[in-house]
């Protein structure tokens, strides 16, 4: 069996994650700690960070490593659900959301208040910034601003179906519900958009998944919040 090394409340481990489970690819998960890798981990997975994932070949292993490499991967592989769009422009918009999330929305807003909230926390590096938060939480209001501009006029950010811009999405975003960091109230058309989301089989694993030390909010868990 194939198998995932992870990080529970990375974001690219998430997406790795969700979409192997909806290409209903059987996977097991192995715990890799994003700032303290194992020298096994290190040998293992050259980026040094999770998601990395071990396919089982005839001829020995395959190793692939990011969220994206891993996600489009899945995607590639048979089955009847596609996690991309039909037309090559929905294909590009989705892929263009993913990328979004990936580099804009990691730096923008992750390398802030996950960084602080998660890394220094957890590692004992610190207590975090308040002034460093603060300048991640006005980013992230950017940003569900954009993501609520955009599901308006769509059912799911690239377009009718579920795509790997929404897994994409759903991954950052959880992580950053968990330390209930987003005040759904303020977001009505985002909140319909992850409840839909947190519905779907896919995404029913994550939600059980806790960090010692860390409890998660009191709505996370619930799919009708």
């Amino acid at each position: 069996m194939r198998t995932l090394h992870h990080w529970p409340l990375d974001p690219n481990s998430r997406q790795a994650r969700i979409a192997l489970t909806e290409k209903k690819l059987k996977f097991s998960l192995v715990m890799a700690t994003p700032w303290e890798p194992t020298e096994n981990f290190l040998q293992l997975c050259t980026e040094a960070v999770p998601p990395c994932l071990i396919e089982p070949t005839a001829n020995g292993k395959t190793v692939i490593s990011s969220a994206r490499a891993i996600c489009e991967y899945a995607n590639e592989q048979m089955g009847r659900i596609s996690l991309l769009p039909d037309t090559t422009t929905d294909r590009a918009e989705a892929r263009r959301i993913a990328c979004w999330f990936d580099i804009k929305f990691t730096g923008d807003v992750n390398a802030y208040i996950l960084t602080e909230r998660l890394e220094k926390t957890l590692s004992g590096s610190g207590a975090p910034d308040p002034q460093i938060l603060r300048t991640g939480r006005e980013h992230l209001k950017f940003h569900l601003e954009y993501l609520s501009w955009l599901l308006e006029d769509r059912d799911w950010l690239a377009g009718r179906d579920l795509s790997l811009a929404d897994i994409a999405a759903g991954a950052h975003i959880s992580c950053l519900d968990y330390l209930d960091e987003i005040k759904w109230e303020k977001w009505p058309v985002l909140k319909s958009w992850y409840q839909k989301l947190k519905s779907r089989p896919s995404f029913r694993p994550l939600l059980k998944d806790t960090v010692p030390g860390l409890r998660p909010a009191h709505h996370y868990t619930n799919l009708d919040f």
